[in-house]
């Protein structure tokens, strides 16, 4: 698990890997990946995370939350 970020995927929000699935194909570090037809975070590599936020402007219904623990 990251020490300095979290991210999340809101299900109720996310319209799944069929309509969207942006953030698995646009993540340049593999933080997401498809399970059972929805996103998902790969908690091991969330430490890999460059914070370029493209999953973020690329996920219409803003189902995707970054938590940035340094700032806590």
């Amino acid at each position: 698990m990251s020490e300095f970020i979290r991210l999340e995927i809101d299900l109720k929000r996310c319209i799944g890997m069929s309509e969207c699935g942006k953030c698995v194909q646009l993540c340049p570090v593999n933080i997401f990946e498809a399970q059972r037809g929805q996103p998902c975070v790969v908690s091991e590599s969330q430490d890999e995370c460059i914070l370029c936020e493209q999953c973020l402007e690329a996920c219409a219904p803003d189902a995707i939350v970054l938590h940035k623990l340094y700032e806590d």
